[in-house]
């Protein structure tokens, strides 16, 4: 497997929403808001701290691994769409969150 660069990823994220966009279109008749993207995302960020829990012994749930893998990709995915939908350039963001913090230590 390949790895992933940054323009890789938000056209692939963006791609992936714009079919969700869809589904929602048909489901309920207008797409998800910004809010709703939001949401969606701290939902997974929650089963994210949940299934870490699992892995780590702290949670009784067996075998957490995939799934795990899976709502960490699904978060990281939920920030690249939320931060285009906010008009955010996410590798600016994370360049210049990297950079100060670095300059901290």
């Amino acid at each position: 497997m390949s790895k992933l660069n940054i323009e890789e990823l938000k056209q692939r994220s963006l791609e992936i929403r714009k079919q969700y966009h869809e589904l929602e279109l048909s489901h309920h008749g207008s797409k998800w808001t910004v809010e709703e993207d939001a949401l969606a995302f701290l939902t997974d960020a929650g089963l994210v701290g949940r299934l870490t829990m699992s892995q780590q012994g702290r949670w009784p749930k067996a075998n957490t691994d995939e799934e795990l893998k899976h709502k960490l990709g699904e978060s990281i995915w939920w920030l690249v769409v939320l931060a285009e939908r906010m008009n955010i350039d996410i590798e600016e963001a994370v360049e210049n969150f990297l950079t100060k913090t670095e300059n901290m230590f």
